[in-house]
């Protein structure tokens, strides 16, 4: 209660604030101070994992968004690739057929 008197959060926190906010040899009026105190901290440590994992959560999305905007790398040491053989096929009949006609 001192250290909460004193608006000494760190203190009471290290005497023991959120483990035991019940005192045995204090007034209920004491008492109920201490556990009100427990309870606000508790609801702001609450409240800061909550705006952390959301912070963390709304960071990730960015990051997927951008990796997704972003083109894919090209590899310029790769060969262009030669034509499917079905194509190749297609290609030299059309050729054929086109001086086939000239011819």
């Amino acid at each position: 209660m001192a250290a909460l008197r004193e608006d000494d959060l760190d203190a009471a926190l290290a005497l023991g604030l959120l483990d035991l906010p019940h005192c045995a040899s204090c007034r209920e009026d004491c008492n109920a101070m201490l556990v009100a105190a427990s309870q606000a901290r508790q609801f702001a440590l609450a409240a800061r994992d909550r705006h952390r994992a959301r912070a963390l959560r709304l960071a990730r999305i960015q990051s997927e968004r951008e990796a997704a905007r972003r083109p894919a790398p090209v590899n310029r040491l790769a060969p262009d690739p030669a034509l499917p053989a079905a194509a190749a096929d297609a290609l030299a009949r059309a050729l054929a057929r086109v001086k086939s006609r000239r011819g």
